[in-house]
């Protein structure tokens, strides 16, 4: 009775969040751990079908890092960087569209139907969730450097994914954007599931990462920030603390606050049922940032 009347207790918590936010947009970024660990992907699509069932409107973004290093791996291709960038010619944006659309997208696609939900990737191109155009940095002489296909997101198509939303079904968008000329571009996901974010104005965006959150000391997960503003956020990366990979993401969020989200949260991925928690919990799992 003991056991049963504490599962009870979890439920009559999460309740007032579930009220609170229901029918309210939450963007989740899918990448790294979260996705490579079947085990920890089952887990977090489970949390998603959850939010779906009680009201919540999941939206999922995902990219493919590591799958695309290896299928580049087999097909004798080198990654190469620009300026931090993976720089993408024309043979390794076919994979990275292969790797992103064909397999990762129509694997979630799938594994949530299978576990009772309802989800839609793009097909192709048939649904064009991303809009988008070249991207070029500013090198160290100030001059454009050229990424090949790499772009960044220019529109989105809000309405569908709110429609979709709206008739229970998880908008699943995988980081790659068609250009004007309805050629690929490739786009960071963080960048990516941040411009969504903000264009639906979600209640909240969360990035699923490989880390517990942001740590005052990356050896030790007892140093977890359990929130932290903008302000507090750039202090932490001249400090140093937050740093190297981190940085593009916590940028993210904070580009996500400022576009109009509400509450932003990096989460570990690699963890079971994070999502849920990090949610429906007064204590939460990971690192909240707000403006």
């Amino acid at each position: 009775m003991d056991h049963a009347i504490r599962k009870a207790d979890v439920l009559i918590e999460a309740l007032s969040y579930i009220r609170q936010f229901r029918d309210k947009l939450t963007v989740i970024k899918l990448g790294g751990s979260a996705m490579e660990n079947p085990d920890a992907l089952t887990a977090t699509l489970q949390d998603i079908v959850f939010m779906e069932t009680v009201g919540l409107r999941p939206v999922v973004v995902h990219g493919g890092g590591k799958p695309i290093d290896r299928a580049m791996a087999a097909a004798g291709l080198k990654v190469r960087k620009v300026l931090g960038r993976r720089y993408t010619d024309d043979e390794t944006l076919g994979i990275v569209v292969r790797v992103l659309m064909d397999e990762i997208n129509l694997d979630i696609e799938r594994q949530i139907r299978k576990l009772g939900g309802r989800a839609i990737g793009p097909h192709r191109g048939s649904i064009d969730y991303l809009r988008g155009e070249k991207l070029t940095l500013d090198g160290p002489d100030g001059q454009p450097v050229d990424l090949g296909r790499v772009g960044k997101v220019t529109e989105i198509d809000a309405d569908l994914i709110r429609d979709l939303c709206a008739a229970g079904v998880v908008p699943v968008i995988p980081s790659v954007a068609l250009d004007a000329d309805g050629k690929w571009l490739n786009v960071n996901a963080d960048t990516a599931a941040a411009a969504v974010a903000a264009k639906l104005q979600a209640e909240k965006f969360v990035l699923l990462t490989d880390t517990p959150g942001i740590l005052e000391n990356r050896a030790n997960p007892d140093t977890l920030i359990r929130s932290l503003d903008a302000f507090q956020c750039r202090q932490l990366i001249e400090k140093k603390v937050i740093d190297e990979g981190m940085i593009p993401k916590v940028e993210a969020c904070l580009d996500a606050l400022k576009g109009g989200v509400k509450k932003t949260h990096i989460v570990d991925g690699r963890n079971r049922h994070t999502l849920l928690l990090e949610i429906y919990t007064d204590t939460g799992v990971g690192t909240e940032i707000v403006l």
